[in-house]
């Protein structure tokens, strides 16, 4: 692509390449600042931040925590409503895309994205913790083992696993199928519409950037604590914030290394190693233990968290006084879903283009939880049976030091040191896991990217591996993982308020989408019946070398100044003639500089019909360089690559064909075809509110 100097005095706007991603200032700039200054006061005044903290979460929990319960339900409720309604089948791209990534590889990189150490954290500590402190029954009994493993899978199960969803299916089909910025602000444009361009939409990426970067700096603390326990261990390395910072070094060093490597690299491939890591741990435990009874337990979960969980969505035990229960466990873990929510749901868009949305949300909500029901239920119950045997000095260890009673776990299995190695590891990676997507998307958070397929400038992803690696040292000084599940609690409020906009934005996008495909099979008789196709002069041989033509940039060029061009300009003068507003001509395409010439490399062709006011009409022709296709024979060939003259309408969904050598009539009757629809789509729209 050709760069052109855009004279700008915004400093978000200066003169970076169209063609490569921008720094947005006005959302980087105070998202670092807010981050840094609360970095410095936490390591100058260690005491008052975590008084200030205390208090915040106090008042946070108190009065917002009905508001975090609800708020999880509906987003729950709202996306099964997608993948099960006809919603279902749309695409997270075009018509015609298809998944960039097989399924391992795809649910390998969204389950280590989105779980993190934490799962290690927490599968020993909380049902240990729930049996002997439940939050309403009788502790130390078989119900309270039972809910115990229940409100575990609550708090990793598919609620948290909905907001992820949510988020996902909103970046991806405001990115993939309309052409917009891969960034939260896309989210909510059919609220807000272009205000979304300005301050309102920098707001808004501050919010998830900032909730981002404390969700991730918890489960990045919690790592910290489990690789210095088992390096301890293993290696007898002394366990303390010296040690801590040093793992915080090494960790950030290596995720950002992978960062940069990319999505296709470094990401795919130590999620993969992740994966089968934890998987071997987690068979090691359950066949080297009580297989039969970890077996037996784990059926008796599934049915214990489906009989459970209708009463555990809307629990907020107005009747009970339960203490601080709410605030320590379900309130903190809904904040910090929220917090990741920008966060894991913009890294699954990045790799989830292709699929529908029914298949997004089946394997967002079914396989991290069938990896997270394995997991839980195999160390959970491992340690209440220990417990539940008279170790009582374990027991009290899991509610005090998880991390120290998951390797002690660990230590009545054979093969100790062994396996305690590979469970450092696996946190290790876990740890570099989340840290290199959160540097990947914090980076694409703060910038303006020219498209989808584009990530923050390397620069980016360096500073906020380093800023989440400070950061997370600085609330270990402060109070430990209790400071970080704080600030958390408090740093998800903001975004909450988002994600409701986001509910509300993708529902009215959806819905428009679905009138224009009811419109386009309500017109297809038409569609057909209109077509004036001469055979004598247009003959199939014609059709037959369009069809197997490779062309080039010459030829495209050709095409878009001799038939295209001329073609939409007949539209438009018959339109014009009839007193309906058209014009037609070569745009900027989205992230790219406009020009005065003719049509450039960064542009499209496109045909408007509307006014001011009105829901016009977009006819637009897209250039797209693609691979050659080897069609299972061999074609004439000079390059390896060739260009398609796409369709896109409604400002940017794609039709998935190529009109590049249609004659002047065929693009006429294509046009008609779509201006047809989308008529329909008006009338059908118009009588769906009464208008």
């Amino acid at each position: 692509m050709s760069a052109t100097t855009i004279e700008s005095s915004d400093p978000a706007d200066v003169d970076e390449a169209p063609d490569r991603a921008r720094t947005n200032w006005r959302v980087f700039v105070p998202a670092a600042t807010v981050t840094l200054a609360i970095t410095l006061w936490a390591l100058i005044a260690p005491e008052n931040a975590e008084s200030v903290l205390g208090s915040v979460v106090t008042w946070t929990s108190d009065w917002f925590g009905w508001f975090y319960v609800a708020l999880v339900a509906v987003v729950l409720v709202f996306v099964i409503y997608l993948a099960v309604s006809r919603y279902g089948g749309i695409k997270l791209g075009p018509a015609h895309s298809q998944p960039e990534f097989g399924l391992m590889s795809w649910a390998s990189m969204l389950f280590a994205a989105g779980i993190s150490t934490d799962l290690m954290y927490f599968a020993v500590s909380e049902p240990v913790t729930q049996y002997l402190d439940p939050p309403s029954t009788a502790p130390e009994t078989v119900d309270a083992a039972r809910e115990g493993v229940a409100w575990t899978l609550f708090h990793y199960g598919v609620s948290g696993w909905g907001l992820y969803a949510l988020m996902g299916i909103a970046l991806a089909y405001f990115a993939y199928r309309k052409n917009m910025p891969l960034a939260i602000r896309s989210a909510l444009a059919p609220v807000f519409g272009k205000r979304v361009k300005g301050a309102l939409g920098d707001t808004v990426d501050f919010a998830a950037l900032l909730g981002t970067i404390f969700g991730v700096a918890t489960s990045l603390g919690i790592g910290v604590v489990m690789v210095n326990v088992g390096l301890q261990m293993v290696f007898g390395i002394p366990i303390g914030t010296g040690t801590q910072i040093a793992i915080v070094v090494v960790g950030v060093a290596v995720a950002t290394l992978s960062a940069i490597s990319g999505v296709d690299k470094g990401i795919k491939m130590l999620s993969l190693l992740n994966v089968f890591l934890a998987l071997a741990l987690s068979i090691w435990v359950l066949v080297m233990g009580k297989t039969r009874f970890l077996l037996d337990a784990l059926v008796l979960n599934v049915a214990d968290f489906f009989r459970l969980f209708p009463g555990m969505v809307g629990q907020t035990f107005a009747y009970e006084d339960t203490g601080t229960w709410m605030t320590d466990w379900t309130v903190f873990f809904w904040a910090w879903w929220i917090a990741w929510a920008s966060f894991v749901g913009l890294f699954l868009a990045r790799i989830s283009r292709g699929r529908t949305i029914r298949q997004f949300v089946l394997g967002t909500l079914t396989i991290p939880f069938l990896y997270i029901l394995m997991w839980a239920s195999i160390y959970g119950n491992s340690a209440l049976d220990l417990v539940r045997s008279g170790d009582d000095e374990f027991g009290e260890q899991a509610v005090l030091e998880p991390e120290g009673a998951f390797y002690e776990l660990l230590n009545n299995y054979p093969a100790f040191v062994a396996v305690a190695a590979v469970a450092t590891l696996t946190a290790l990676l876990f740890y570099v896991t989340s840290a290199d997507s959160a540097a990947l998307v914090m980076a694409n958070l703060s910038s303006k990217l020219p498209s989808p397929q584009h990530d923050g400038r390397p620069a980016l992803r360096i500073f906020w591996a380093l800023a989440t690696g400070t950061l997370t040292v600085a609330m270990l000084i402060v109070g430990g993982v209790g400071a970080l599940q704080s600030a958390t609690v408090i740093m998800g409020l903001p975004f909450a308020f988002v994600i409701i906009l986001v509910i509300i934005g993708l529902y009215r996008s959806l819905r428009v989408e679905s009138f224009r495909v009811e419109s386009a099979q309500r017109s297809l008789p038409g569609s057909l019946s209109g077509r004036t196709r001469n055979e004598r002069t247009q003959s199939w041989r014609h059709r037959l070398g369009r069809v197997l033509s490779l062309p080039g940039e010459e030829r495209a060029r050709d095409f878009e100044r001799n038939v295209l061009l001329p073609s939409l300009g007949e539209v438009v003068d018959e339109l014009r003639s009839r007193g309906i507003d058209a014009h037609c001509g070569p745009i900027a395409s989205p992230g790219a500089p406009e020009t005065d010439g003719g049509p450039g490399e960064d542009e499209l062709i496109e045909l408007e019909v509307g006014s001011e006011g009105t829901t016009p009409f977009h006819y637009q022709v897209w250039r797209r360089r693609v691979a050659v296709p080897a069609y299972g024979m061999s074609l004439p060939r000079t390059s390896d690559e060739y260009l398609r003259m796409e369709v896109y309408v409604d400002g940017g969904t794609g039709q998935g064909y190529d009109i590049m050598g249609f004659t002047k009539d065929q693009i006429i009757e294509d046009v008609l075809d779509q201006y047809e629809r989308h008529l329909g789509f008006l009338r059908i729209r118009e009588s769906s509110t009464g208008a």
